[in-house]
């Protein structure tokens, strides 16, 4: 257990959470325990209490308490997870990666997580100062992802896609055969908590606006592989939406069909399908970004099942 340090902050972290620059400092160490160091005040920032979402300045003195390491030892991703990962990178230069993630990996660790991607790749790129995810992807969804390595990046990526600049493109297999070739779902989502504390979304009137395109890529007996397009980024929105018009996301055990998914789990099929196919978008600074990534095996192998079946 090391003894209390006092940190400087560096000028490329400027404007980065507290608590996002004391899991790079704490390596391995829970998210939620780096919650409770700030809520006690063990944390401090230029002498004072912050909260978890406080952004650090350029310079700024931040007060790094002794953390007894011994109970985060089994929190570190295994050799095998970082060997999958470096992998699944699809790109990376000094200001950017883009990975493929996995399904069943969480973006983040928190409660009940050991360690999230970000947490695999500052174990992974113990040199890179600042490592930040630019969007997110739900833990059981895989594709596309963007980290960006420097604030500057983190900024311009967070703009484009306020701006919905960013063409992001995802695959779906739903229950049911969908009449429509194309269509436009706005419902409006509302995120909600239920008792035990679980977030989750629902179609609201008084919610966030929200808009997905989906477009029919092959129908099957019982299933249709849709691409869907986000013009918005709402938490589980094609998930939600895709319920919405009666066709919920297979293998969906937030918002799905049950009963309709013991077809596929028999088939062999053990996660949500929805895969983060593709990105794009063009930064003025740095030039176009372009990323695919192609069906995981486990999806691929379910489709020429249904394939089979049909035929």
């Amino acid at each position: 257990m090391a003894g209390v340090r006092i940190q400087t902050v560096a000028d490329d972290l400027d404007g980065q959470r507290v608590d996002n620059y004391l899991l790079r400092e704490l390596k391995g160490v829970p998210r939620t325990r780096i919650y409770r160091l700030l809520r006690r005040g063990e944390v401090r920032v230029n002498g004072g209490r912050v909260r978890p979402t406080h952004r650090l300045k350029s310079g700024d003195q931040v007060r790094i308490p002794p953390v007894r390491h011994a109970e985060s030892d089994s929190m570190q991703p295994s050799d095998q997870v970082i060997e999958r990962l470096e992998k699944a990178i699809l790109y990376e230069d000094d200001r950017l990666i883009i990975i493929d993630k996995p399904s069943g990996l969480a973006v983040h660790g928190g409660s009940g997580i050991a360690y999230g991607l970000v947490e695999a790749l500052r174990v992974m790129r113990p040199r890179a100062a600042f490592l930040d995810l630019a969007h997110r992807l739900d833990r059981d969804t895989s594709g596309c992802l963007l980290v960006a390595k420097r604030r500057s990046m983190l900024r311009a990526l967070h703009e484009a896609f306020r701006n919905n600049n960013v063409d992001k493109r995802y695959v779906a297999l739903v229950h049911g055969r969908v009449k429509r070739t194309a269509m436009t779902v706005t419902a409006r989502l509302a995120a909600e908590t239920g008792k035990g504390g679980e977030r989750f979304v629902r179609v609201r009137e008084q919610g966030q606006s929200a808009k997905t395109d989906f477009l029919v890529r092959q129908q099957f007996a019982g299933q249709t592989l849709l691409e869907a397009r986000l013009h918005t980024g709402r938490m589980h929105q094609i998930r939600v939406h895709a319920a919405h018009i009666g066709h919920p996301v297979v293998m969906d055990p937030r918002y799905g069909d049950g009963a309709a998914d013991q077809a596929v789990r028999a088939l062999g099929l053990k996660r949500l399908f929805l895969h983060a196919e593709s990105l794009a978008l063009e930064l003025p600074d740095y030039g176009r970004i372009e990323a695919s990534a192609g069906l995981p095996e486990a999806l691929e192998s379910l489709l020429d099942r249904l394939a089979t079946e049909q035929d």
